[in-house]
């Protein structure tokens, strides 16, 4: 059996992701609905950045076990780089991807510019604290009205020009090639092998030293 890393995430869609860019590695990679229910992590970071580490401690902390999460978010240049970090909760805190992309599409409405970049942060953290971060982006542009049925969030709206489809109808290879999520993965995979080291070691320098026996000489416990 692999390290196992848990994925701070419940996102079906996303944990297929991340476990199709980390095929053939010794990884046991976990999601939260491996585990019992645990408090969510309050995500008020003001980049991305902020929200993922945030994510990955609070549940490495928790579980005692490295954890990844990540933070990812569309960024629109009309709208000053709207939704960002409230991407995920752009419609009000039980937004769903429905809701938040007709807020998009109103909030677009009419308006030219229609450059957008999707951009990604991830975070692996171990319980002592330490974290190594990964980053990609994507820019595309938006369209006016929804198209394909794969992918989540605003992929239906996210126009990428080199291919000439939205992410919702690229094929998850396709996608993992050139999106956000898919570079900062890409470049987490190429250095896993040094992730893996890396995690040992602060695991182990995170361990309390054994207890000295002659501590407890005067102890009788049969008693």
């Amino acid at each position: 059996m692999g390290s196992m890393i848990v994925l701070a995430t419940r996102n079906k869609h996303k944990v297929s992701e991340f476990r199709e860019m980390l095929k053939g590695f010794d990884v046991d990679l976990r999601s939260l609905d491996d585990f019992g229910p645990i408090p969510e992590a309050v995500e008020d970071g003001e980049t991305f950045d902020d929200n993922a580490y945030k994510k990955a401690l609070h549940t490495a902390k928790i579980l005692g076990i490295p954890a990844i999460a990540d933070d990812s978010g569309l960024a629109v240049d009309a709208l000053e780089g709207r939704p960002g970090v409230y991407s995920a909760r752009y419609a009000g805190p039980d937004a769903t991807d429905e809701k938040n992309c007709e807020k998009l599409l109103q909030e677009m409405e009419g308006v030219q510019n229609r450059k957008a970049s999707f951009h990604c942060v991830i975070s692996i953290a171990v319980p002592s604290g330490p974290a190594l971060t990964y980053e990609g982006s994507c820019e595309g542009v938006l369209l006016t009205e929804k198209r394909g049925t794969s992918g989540f969030g605003y992929d239906p709206l996210f126009f990428f020009e080199e291919y000439g489809k939205t992410f919702a109808e690229l094929s998850m290879a396709e996608k993992n090639a050139v999106s956000h999520r898919g570079k900062a993965l890409a470049e987490f995979r190429e250095e896993l092998p040094k992730v893996l080291k890396w995690l040992d070691q602060r695991i182990s320098e995170a361990k309390p030293p054994k207890p000295d026996h002659d501590h407890f000489m005067d102890n009788d416990w049969s008693k």
